[in-house]
């Protein structure tokens, strides 16, 4: 069961099963004294080790901490200490694995990305539509993408409108309202309308490929610390041999010259860095924090600006109902709530369901809704016992020549109409998580000079959760390629 649970991997699960089998027989050669039980993790997990080296050192001529533990292994074979051979390899194969572990957990990420760009495109040539493999899409290609469908790559619309999920590269749940000469993204979601589009990249170049190269180059061996350890585990390599031979030519004892190579192992300085980072590296990922390489880890020690992401960070990540308004005197908010709730019911946009969920889905006769209809980018409409209503975006009511002055809030409005006539609405927001306040404060009160917010919300909600939490900075309207350009953290 714990196997399943941890989602190992085949390759993974044969490794730990034999790691397991070489503990096992490491601790009943201790227990009982029989140092030639022993032989079964030399073999196990010693041989790969060693095999690993030589290949190193042919290959590539690699001095590192590996050559000094495959001496060590060989080493007490040839003196009899099976039980310390044994116990070396495991050790060090223990190590290996926990680190190949950790690292595999952001290499997964990098499947799910994958994973999320299409194989085939419709291109349109001549007026006929085609099947084509994404490779062979060509700066300038009409694309056409469909409900439900993956975007092959970057480009413009250039007829239809539509609501694209953009949450992949930008964070943010809430869908973008698309229309002709909007830009779309590989990787985002085509939620509700079709659409022609122009591609401006090949899909190796789009947004989502330079997000997967971002991941792919998360190693632990790029931070400067791995580096630094490698360094001295090439010294400790020189060393130990220079002392092992000195030790023979003054003793002439065989065995005391080799004991100098198996205390020399540098098992701790081999196994520490890596693993340390490795396992930060997993453990954020796990919490959906994608790092880009171990040497990011080691600049948080000296950071003094830190920029949050707003989405999912500072706040909750899901849209919710944060005031109902009514302004006609025939209905109350809770009415207003009722008939918002009611006309949104078959919606499968986020914002429909969040309204829905609020009132109480089960609380919801839906046989008296008639005739319901949704607009990608505009809303949504229904027959209500009888009467016409609809709850739309404020560039609907200006398309339907509905007058009424819009709202000026951060958040999000949804205007809810009967009869051609505004009788009130919601205001739909991200809420701000309790402890974000608490945490920026903190990270003021130990060292950290500047904390900044960015952001692919508009600039005015972006404003007002910035203000609320005492950002000195705040960036709005960002996607993956513009905030590229945004200094994560400062060092010195």
């Amino acid at each position: 069961m714990g196997l399943i649970k941890m989602n190992f991997t085949k390759n993974e699960k044969v490794d730990l099963l034999l790691i397991i089998t070489s503990t096992i027989s490491v601790i009943v050669s201790f227990v009982f004294s029989t140092d030639y039980i022993s032989w079964v993790a030399v073999i196990l997990c010693g041989v790969p080790i060693i095999k690993e080296c030589i290949e190193g050192l042919i290959t590539k001529f690699d001095l590192t901490a590996d050559l000094l533990v495959s001496i060590a292994i060989i080493a007490s074979i040839i003196i009899g200490e099976v039980f310390a051979a044994g116990e070396i390899a495991t050790i060090m194969a223990i190590g290996g694995f926990l680190e190949e572990y950790t690292v595999s957990k952001t290499q997964g990420r990098i499947k799910e990305l994958v994973n999320m760009t299409p194989q085939v495109a419709t291109r349109i040539r001549n007026g006929k539509e085609e099947k084509v493999p994404v490779e062979k899409i060509s700066v300038g290609d009409m694309i056409k993408v469909l409900p439900g469908e993956n975007i092959p790559t970057d480009g413009i619309i250039i007829d239809g409108e539509t609501s694209i999920n953009q949450s992949t590269l930008t964070g943010e749940p809430l869908p973008v309202d698309k229309r002709e000469d909007d830009e779309v993204y590989s990787g985002t979601i085509n939620l509700y309308g079709s659409f022609i589009m122009k591609t401006t990249k090949i899909s190796q170049e789009s947004s989502l490929q330079k997000l997967i190269r971002l991941v792919e180059s998360s190693k632990p061996e790029n931070a400067e610390i791995v580096k630094t350890a490698d360094k001295w585990a090439t010294l400790i390599v020189v060393i130990a041999f220079i002392a092992s031979i000195m030790t023979y030519l003054f003793t002439f004892e065989i065995t005391r010259s080799v004991t100098i190579l198996v205390v020399f192992c540098p098992c701790a300085l081999v196994l520490a860095t890596p693993t340390a980072i490795s396992a930060a590296i997993g453990n954020l990922t796990k919490h959906g924090i994608l790092v880009k390489d171990g040497a990011s880890i080691e600049e948080l020690a000296h950071i003094d600006e830190l920029i949050f992401d707003k989405t999912g960070t500072l706040t909750y990540g899901v849209f919710g109902v944060n005031q109902i308004v009514s302004i006609n005197e025939e209905y109350s908010e809770a009415e207003i709530h009722k008939l918002l709730a009611y006309v949104e019911y078959h919606s499968t946009h986020p914002i429909g369901i969040s309204i829905t969920d609020s009132y109480g889905r089960d609380l919801i006769f839906p046989e008296i809704i008639e005739d319901y209809t949704e607009v990608p980018g505009r809303g949504v409409r229904a027959y209500i016992n009888g009467s016409r209503i609809a709850a739309c975006n404020y560039r609907q009511l200006n398309e339907a020549k509905i007058a009424f002055e819009k709202v000026e809030t951060s958040g999000l409005v949804i205007y809810l109409c009967k009869e051609k006539q505004v009788i009130g609405y919601a205001i739909m927001g991200d809420l701000i998580r309790e402890e974000a306040k608490e945490v920026v404060v903190d990270l003021k009160k130990n060292g950290v000079k500047k904390v900044a917010m960015l952001t692919g919300d508009n600039e005015l909600t972006s404003l007002c959760v910035g203000k609320e939490l005492e950002m000195d900075e705040i960036y709005s309207e960002l996607t993956y390629s513009s905030s590229k350009h945004v200094s994560i953290a400062s060092v010195g």
